[in-house]
Parts: structure tokens; C-alpha cells; sequence
């Protein structure tokens, strides 16, 4: 079983090579990795010479757009799993043989999700969900995020047009999240067997610790995004009520317990889902 890794990166060096530290620390060797590089400098490929006689690097240049930089890496698999590590996320040495016999186990199943935790070892990038399970598409916002999904190339080659290029970092439109999670949405129901297995963990810094100016313009253009895939997927009302609530109702706990920085930070979250729910796309 070969891992090819698709990692698009653009404007880091430090944590790019945090990454590829921890790749060449993997007990499991058997990998691909595909750097998709949107830098305008050859930073990447400096860091990539001093591992590329450990494991298999391949260096591709692209333009902007994290769904975009995806959808090109994709070209250039001959893994057999899949992976879309972020440029400042990082392995544990055993993670790549945990997710092999993980696939290994049962050969119905056709990706792994898993959660994503800080170097505290405390979640980060959002909520999960403790318990595991098959993923479908309501469970699919608590059990996967982009850097922890492991999917065979059967289930990318299925996907009919890969990364939806209107969603995501990089997109030019509202919609500054989502990508993945439309991604596996349409995979859960073209019939891939996805499971979430909450002790597969990936590390990636908690950047929701600050609440700041630039992370309430963010939580506005990541609600947008969920907000765009929800619709694009037609879930019912309820469901949509509910995803608007929460942090609306969120908002009001903060502000009466004084803290005005989260409470304008759900509120971002709560717009922003609104009106992707209405975008038109």
C-alpha cells in the first residue's frame, strides 16, 4: 500500500519543512509525496532537496487556490491512498502504519477520517466527535477535516471533478471553506465507505486560540463556506436551523458572560453560514 501525499503550499518555509521532518520520520515508508507549489520563490524546493533521497518528491508549480492546487497534485498520484496534508500540519512517526492497518482491517472501507489535535495533544481546527463510525453526511462536519482524510485513489478517481475550485483559501469567492467536505459528500453518495476513526490524529497548530480582527473576518468567510456546501447539497430545513442557531445562540451566551470578542466571532460564523445558505453560488 503506497501513500501519495498532496501537499499544496504557499507563503511558509518553516512549517513546510516541520512537515517534511516529520514525513521522513514515519515508520511506514512506502510514500509519494507531491509538493503543489503556489509560491512565486524557490523556498519549497530548496527544503525538498535535502529529503528527496529518503522518499518519493515530486515538485509541481501552480496558480493560487488551495482547491485548485488539489485538484492539479491530483494529477500526478500513483498511490494507492490519498492524503491533502496542510503546509503546517505534522505526523505522528506511527501515523501512516496506523492508517494502513486501519485499511488493512476491512477492505470495504474506502477512506479514513480522523481528528485533528494541537502539540498539547487538545483538539484542534474545530470540534469532533468522540466516538467512531461510518461517516455520512450529517455526521461528515464533526468527523474529517482536509488533513485528515485518507481516501484510495479509487474513491479520487470516482469523484467526478475533483475539488470543487469555487470553495476554499484561495478561491476568490466567499466561500473560504468547505472543499473537503463537499469533497467526501459526494463521494458518501456515489457509494465509497468512508469511517471515522477518532484515534487517527494529525497535528496542526489551534488558530482559533486568538480572537482577533483577522480570525472574525476568517470565522465570516469559513461560515460561508459551510453555509455554500449545505446548500449546494439541498439539506432540509431542520437541519439548516440548526446550524444557524447554534452559533447565534452561541453569540448571546458570550455577550452576556461579557466576553465580546467570541461573542462577534459566533456571530461572524452565523452570517457567514446564512449567506452562503442564500448564495447563489
Amino acid at each position: 500500500m503506497k501513500f501519495s501525499l498532496v501537499l499544496a503550499t504557499i507563503g511558509r518555509s518553516a512549517e513546510v519543512e516541520d512537515f517534511l521532518r516529520s514525513l521522513d520520520a514515519q515508520t511506514y515508508r512506502h510514500i509519494q509525496l507531491i509538493v503543489v507549489d503556489q509560491n512565486r520563490d524557490d523556498r519549497v524546493e530548496r527544503l525538498m532537496s535535502l529529503y528527496a533521497k529518503d522518499f518519493e518528491v515530486k515538485h509541481i508549480r501552480s496558480a493560487p487556490g488551495l482547491s485548485h492546487a488539489r485538484n492539479v497534485g491530483l494529477k500526478y498520484v500513483n498511490g494507492d491512498v490519498v492524503a491533502f496534508p496542510d503546509d503546517d500540519c505534522w505526523y505522528a512517526p506511527t501515523l501512516l502504519q496506523q492508517v494502513h492497518d486501519e485499511l488493512s482491517r476491512d477492505p470495504t472501507i474506502d477512506g479514513i477520517t480522523g481528528r485533528s489535535i494541537d502539540q498539547n495533544f487538545e483538539e484542534s481546527g474545530g470540534s469532533f466527535s468522540k466516538v467512531g463510525a461510518i461517516v455520512d453526511i450529517y455526521r461528515v462536519w464533526s468527523q474529517a477535516i482536509s488533513y485528515t482524510i485518507f481516501l484510495k485513489r479509487t474513491v479520487c478517481d470516482a469523484v467526478a471533478g475533483g475539488f470543487d475550485e469555487t470553495l476554499g483559501v484561495g478561491a476568490n469567492t466567499l466561500f473560504g471553506s468547505g472543499e473537503e467536505t463537499d469533497y467526501l459528500i459526494r463521494a458518501i453518495r456515489g457509494g465509497q465507505r468512508l469511517r471515522y476513526v477518532p484515534e487517527i490524529t494529525v497535528f496542526h497548530p489551534n488558530k482559533d486560540a486568538h480572537l482577533d480582527v483577522q480570525m472574525i473576518g476568517k470565522a465570516l468567510k469559513y461560515g460561508c463556506g459551510m453555509g455554500r456546501v449545505i446548500a449546494k447539497h439541498g439539506y432540509p430545513l431542520h437541519y439548516r436551523a440548526k446550524v444557524l442557531a447554534r452559533p447565534m445562540l452561541g453569540s448571546v451566551l458570550a455577550a452576556l458572560l461579557l466576553q465580546p470578542s467570541l461573542s462577534r466571532l459566533r456571530w461572524a460564523k452565523a452570517v457567514g453560514r446564512f449567506r452562503g445558505m442564500v448564495s447563489e453560488g
